[in-house]
């Protein structure tokens, strides 16, 4: 990247955030609290994040380019594998690193396994303990006490990104550990995605909530055609499934399920692209995609 010009003050910050953890921990819905607006999506299946996913915060006094990954976990296909290596990767760019654990479940051998990643990284840390709305007080000092024993973290801050608590707070502490330097992008871009790619993702975003079991993790998008119109923009969409039966289960009796994913997406792009929307939408089976290179290469999955 090319740093852009113009005066900013000899304090002022900029780099790169790494949010990471393993499954489920609310990594996603901490990126959308700092940008104060949907960038990334959620759903409470595992793996929702596929791919790494840049967002942009502009301050007057900071520049943080954050970046949500996929959770840490062990890979069952080449997806899988795909989604790890953007895990690690982000490891590798971030000048500072927070590693985000779900503080109803307390510190997991999978979250372990994510703090014996950081001690290899050697970057600065910080720990977010994530859902405290769900918790009792009491049962935050002994997980405190279990991240400090690790000497892994700058500090460890309850939060909870649903509500917002204690957030400000995180967000400083995260600022003040970035390194001097310039802005990196404009102060109004948000990311580096692309319509299309947001569109997708809302899209499958709908399908993760409206469905249960294998279902979700089976389920890809393919924008096939988007056109901006003056007062409409067009979208079709192909929702890919591994099997007849996912297919079934997506489109629902008499395609009362895809027409209720078709219409929540609807109203999430439109916010998006700030005008009204028609979205076609219709679900193919592609056997084995997850272990198709060529087929997560079409999807964005790999370069």
């Amino acid at each position: 990247m090319t740093p852009l010009s113009g005066r900013l003050s000899p304090s002022y910050r900029s780099g790169v955030v790494g949010i990471i953890g393993r499954p489920n921990v609310g990594k996603s819905t901490l990126l959308n609290y700092f940008l104060g607006e949907k960038l990334a999506i959620v759903s409470p299946r595992p793996q929702t994040t596929r791919t790494r996913l840049l967002g942009v915060l502009t301050r007057a006094d900071a520049q943080v380019l954050f970046l949500d990954t996929p959770g840490f976990h062990r890979p069952e296909h080449a997806l899988g594998r795909s989604m790890l290596k953007a895990a690690h990767a982000v490891v590798e760019e971030a000048d500072v690193l927070v590693a985000v654990i779900d503080a109803r479940a307390g510190i997991t051998p999978d979250d372990e396994r994510v703090f014996g990643r950081l001690r290899q990284a050697k970057r600065p840390a910080l720990v977010a303990i994530n859902k405290i709305d769900l918790v009792k007080k009491p049962r935050l000092l002994p997980i405190l006490e279990a991240c400090a024993k690790t000497r892994l973290f700058a500090e460890a801050i309850p939060v909870s990104a649903r509500t917002g608590d204690q957030m400000p707070l995180l967000l400083e502490r995260l600022v003040s550990l970035l390194p001097e330097g310039p802005r990196w992008y404009e102060p109004g871009q948000r990311t580096d995605q692309t319509t299309r790619q947001l569109i997708g993702e809302l899209v499958r975003e709908q399908a993760l909530l409206a469905t249960h079991q294998e279902v979700p993790h089976a389920v890809a998008v393919l924008i096939d055609a988007l056109e901006h119109g003056e007062q409409l923009v067009t979208i079709q969409a192909t929702i890919l499934v591994e099997r007849p039966g996912q297919k079934a289960i997506l489109i629902g009796r008499g395609g009362a399920m895809l027409k209720q994913i078709g219409q929540e997406a609807r109203r999430q792009i439109e916010r998006l692209v700030g005008r009204k929307v028609y979205l076609g939408l219709w679900v193919k089976v592609a056997p084995q995609w997850r272990q198709d290179e060529r087929m997560l290469r079409q999807l964005g999955y790999v370069s």
